[in-house]
């Protein structure tokens, strides 16, 4: 669905109630926001995404700029607070591939310039790709990298605090440069080391050899170091896969599996299966 197609109509007013930077000042800058909803008709569920309405560039020419955020809040609302939800953004910089010069994210910038009291129009929420299985005794596979683990923050939170009782195997595999961005993992923001002492749930942190260089995280060496984990758990009919990330995670993950399945048909008969069953479930972002 291209982002022109999404339905504007009916905003909502959302109010900033907190703002925190959860990388270090030495790496790249993503903070987590947390909103304030009062209105009593937004609802939403894990693996849905707002619409941030942010203040155009002058030359654009229209009213806003539209930006999806994942929502990295379950059900309940932030820490309990059911008009409360929380974003996870990085600020953006991109190259004008015309002139060479650098120019700040729209919507990024406009949303990490954002101080508690500062109102924003919001529009969503969008989509579902996230379905947790009604049966606890599924297993659950979670594959992300930068900002995709916003969903896997929903998804986990809804499972252990208000679900409870998960009896699958839940193993979330996550990718980042370095250590210092390893999202709501690291010592500015570490939600994750809640579960750890969960028997089902085990976390996998997948970091670039060479983070000076701007190289992608090394998700495919995690993976396949657990290879037989990995792929046992695709041949168990209760095992259900969460993908999210940028988009080239996708081809990325195609490789890694083709090799896990023997080869390129086995991997597409099995992917197939996956999605055909409702199993397989993705999140790509450009």
């Amino acid at each position: 669905m291209k982002i022109t197609e999404y339905d504007i109509s009916n905003p909502y007013t959302a109010t900033v109630k907190n703002t925190e930077r959860i990388t270090p000042a030495e790496t790249a800058e993503v903070r987590h926001i947390t909103l304030s909803i009062p209105d009593a008709t937004f609802h939403y569920v894990e693996g849905q995404s707002i619409g941030v309405l942010a203040p155009p560039p002058k030359t654009f020419g229209n009213p806003h700029h539209l930006r999806l955020y994942s929502i990295a809040s379950s059900r309940g609302g932030e820490k309990g607070e059911l008009s409360e939800i929380a974003i996870c953004v990085r600020r953006c910089f991109y190259i004008d591939p015309i002139n060479g010069e650098r120019y700040p994210g729209v919507a990024s910038n406009y949303l990490c310039n954002r101080k508690p009291g500062d109102n924003i129009n919001i529009t969503g929420p969008y989509g579902r790709q996230f379905h947790a299985p009604k049966d606890n005794n599924c297993n659950l596979l979670m594959i992300g990298v930068g900002t995709g683990i916003a969903p896997f923050r929903a998804f986990i939170k809804h499972i252990f605090d208000e679900r409870r009782e998960w009896k699958g195997k839940i193993r979330l595999f996550y990718g980042a440069r370095t250590g210092l961005d390893l999202l709501y993992m690291n010592k500015e923001k570490d939600d994750f080391s809640l579960y750890y002492d969960e028997d089902t749930f085990k976390a996998f942190e997948a970091l670039s050899k060479r983070p000076h260089l701007d190289d992608d995280p090394e998700i495919e060496g995690k993976l396949m170091d657990n290879a037989l984990e990995v792929w046992d758990l695709m041949q168990d009919p209760d095992t259900h896969v969460y993908i999210a990330g940028l988009s080239s995670l996708e081809r990325t993950l195609d490789r890694i599996f083709t090799a896990l399945a023997g080869s390129e048909k086995a991997w597409a008969d099995k992917k197939d299966e996956l999605i055909k069953q409702h199993r397989w479930s993705t999140l790509f972002y450009d």
